[in-house]
């Protein structure tokens, strides 16, 4: 059971249903990192696009017209699932395995504004 001063951490498809209620089995074995500011956790050795899949989260990124983009391809081939992993933009959520404390979030078109284009 964890401990009641710990934040809440939302593992949406990771680990099966456990004993008391709230509690998940194997919870202990869960990698913990934050989209969008929001506390999740995923299996170890998940992809980014298979930890935010478990937890309902499809689209997570946005073209520069303003589209949706979530994954397409789920194999590195496309570009559609960029996001900013600990403030690197353009990383495929499809290649790119959650670690422990990973800060992901949403990008916004090429995610080099900057850049221009």
């Amino acid at each position: 059971m964890r401990n009641r001063s710990e934040p809440s951490v939302d593992t949406g498809g990771a680990g099966c249903a456990g004993g008391a209620e709230g509690e998940v089995e194997g919870a202990a074995d869960l990698v913990r990192f934050a989209f969008d500011g929001r506390a999740l956790a995923a299996s170890p050795g998940q992809s980014i696009a298979g930890a935010l899949w478990g937890h309902g989260i499809v689209a997570w990124r946005t073209t520069r017209g303003g589209g949706p983009r979530g994954a397409f391809c789920g194999m590195g081939v496309c570009f559609d699932c960029l996001v900013v992993v600990n403030g690197v933009p353009g990383q495929r959520a499809c290649l790119v395995r959650v670690s422990e404390g990973d800060a992901v979030t949403s990008q916004e078109g090429h995610g080099h504004g900057a850049l221009g284009g």
